[in-house]
């Protein structure tokens, strides 16, 4: 019983750093990659690093986005899903 309430602290504070961090986390991870997956071509985004661009190509893994300057082909990882969900908004 002493060893049980020696390590209650500990068991408790693995308990909130669960619900509060990885947790939350977990779900947003499971958010973007469900966002990724529903990209279509001619959706307006912008990626991480701040590029706006249209999508006009897909594969597996990699996106081509049209922008004023011409196509490039980055990851589908790259895309923001925050500041995309913005842009579709206005």
């Amino acid at each position: 019983m002493e060893q049980l309430t020696q390590f209650a602290p500990f068991l408790l504070m693995f308990v909130v750093i669960y619900f509060f961090m990885i947790r939350p986390q977990q779900k947003r991870a499971k958010n973007e990659k469900e966002f990724e997956s529903s990209l279509k071509v001619g959706d307006k985004i912008i990626t991480k690093s701040g590029l706006h661009g249209k999508v006009s190509e897909l594969a597996e893994t990699t996106v081509v986005i049209e922008t004023m300057s011409g196509k490039l082909k980055m990851e589908r990882s790259a895309i923001s899903m925050e500041m995309s969900a913005s842009l579709a908004k206005k």
